[in-house]
């Protein structure tokens, strides 16, 4: 009843859908609709990635990972040079913003190829086993 592929062939590698947001049925580089938001269906293959619910887990793991890096950073360039302030908000900003954002994007392409490959998928409940 399920419509994924038996075999891998054909099927891009888990790198290739995180950082290229390729389908992880057929590997067309449909997965995302908008920056950070996943297309309804792929247009190549149909398949429905509204199936699957990667959640917002990664997101706080990635902004508190880029987080740390970004403060060891500020710290550093702070303490060994002494910039004034808006050195730090010129560079640490953009790469914030930036970097948060690149990392949830390959971040939430590879959980949802996990998913395809494990065959995890949101349950769809129609209510017919409700009593």
């Amino acid at each position: 009843m399920t419509d994924f592929p038996e075999t891998q062939e054909g099927r891009p590698a888990m790198r290739e859908v995180a950082l290229f947001g390729c389908c992880p049925r057929c590997g067309k580089r449909t997965l995302f609709a908008g920056m950070l938001k996943f297309a309804d269906k792929c247009p190549g293959c149909g398949l429905d990635f509204s199936r699957f619910n990667v959640g917002d887990g990664a997101a706080a793991f990635v902004t508190m990972g880029i987080g740390g890096v970004v403060v060891a950073l500020a710290l550093w360039l702070q303490l060994t040079f002494e910039p004034p302030w808006w050195v730090h908000v010129l560079l640490w900003l953009p790469l914030i913003v930036f970097g948060v954002i690149a990392a949830l994007r390959v971040t939430k392409a590879w959980l949802l190829g996990s998913e395809f490959v494990r065959r995890a998928e949101e349950h769809r409940h129609d209510g017919s086993d409700l009593s």
